[in-house]
Parts: C-alpha cells; structure tokens; sequence
C-alpha cells in the first residue's frame, strides 16, 4: 500500500506528460511580434502568419448558392517566411472542396484571438481581425507551386501527412482579391492586394 502511495506522483507525472506530448505537434508558438497596429499591411500579414485554422466560407452547390463556412486549417508558408498566400489540403469528401470546383468564390475569416496576444472579446475591434475575399482555386499536384503548399502545410500541420490517401486530398489556394482589416476602432483599415503582398511582416 505505501509503494502505491509512493508511486502516484510518478504515475500522475507520466500520463501529464504523455498529454503534453499528445498535443505538441498542434502547439503555438509565436514566431514574430505584433507589429504596429498603425502598419495595416504588417498587421494583415502577421494574422496570417500567426494562425493556423481559420473559417473558409464558399457557396454551396447543396443549399442553392447559400453561405457555407468551415473551420480549416491553413498555412501561408514556413514559420517566419511566410507569403501571405494561404494554401489549404482539402478533400472532395467536404462540401467545402466541392463548392470551390464549382464556383471558385471565397473568403477567409480570421481573428487575433487564437494566438493568444488578445485578452478581449474577439468582437472587441481591439482584438485584430482579418477577412480574405477571393478565388479558391485547385493547384496542379504537379506544380511547382503545389510543393510549396505541401511543404508550408505539412510544416505546421504534421499530422497531415498520414492522412488517408483515398480520401482525395489536394491542395488549394486562396487568390486574394480583396482584404478586410480591423486591428482598432475606427472601421475597416484600408489595405491594397498589393500592398498586403509586400509587407515586412
């Protein structure tokens, strides 16, 4: 009976961190500062960089064009190199894949709450957020542009590559047309497609 006393510490100790070590391929870790909130392209930039999953809205081909969004995770590139370009792995066997083959209209919405520099309500304008409006378009597999996406995807998202191979994965894009930025009061921020793209973040 005193060896089990004895041991539960060790045991707890064990399985804390076997928890830890579960959930450390999806950890945050934040890679560059916050930028001034006055540089709205930096700031448009760094939430991207910043956040690994967001929500991807198209419309739907199963509800009559309605909205459809979906929580998926992205990546705009390696940690600190990112492009601003957020790639996605998205399968046939989600909606969201399939309203794009038909109509290639999308965006993707954003919030600074999940990196963890907010303390706010995420409605707060305080706490940053960020919608891309554009084309969600299916790269070639054979593209260079498509081992860029695999690699930045599969860099910070490892379990992705043991996911099951004949659920038709592939990858996409989101070709940005338009940017909508709150990081303060004051309204929407105003950001050109072209100066997004050539920030310092």
């Amino acid at each position: 009976m005193e060896l089990q006393v004895r041991l539960l510490p060790t045991i707890f100790f064990f399985f804390f961190f076997l928890t830890i070590l579960q959930h450390s391929s999806s950890a945050r870790i934040l890679t560059v500062s916050k930028p001034d909130r006055h540089d709205y392209a930096a700031s448009a930039r760094w939430l991207v960089s910043q956040n690994i999953w967001g929500v991807l809205s198209t419309l739907s081909i199963d509800h009559e064009g309605a909205p459809f969004g979906n929580v998926v995770s992205f990546s705009d590139g390696l940690p600190e190199k990112g492009s601003g370009i957020p790639y996605f792995y998205l399968t046939t066997l989600d909606p969201t894949a399939r309203n794009a083959l038909k109509d290639q209209r999308a965006s993707l919405a954003i919030s600074e709450s999940p990196v963890g520099t907010c303390k706010s309500d995420p409605m707060n304008p305080t706490c940053s957020k960020l919608t891309l409006t554009g084309k969600l378009l299916l790269l070639d597999g054979g593209s260079e542009e498509a081992q860029v996406a695999k690699k930045a995807l599969f860099t910070k998202h490892p379990e992705m590559i043991d996911w099951p191979v004949d659920h038709d994965f592939h990858f996409f894009k989101l070709e940005i047309t338009n940017i909508f930025l709150i990081n303060w009061f004051g309204g929407a921020k105003p950001i050109t497609v072209d100066e997004y793209l050539h920030a310092k973040s």
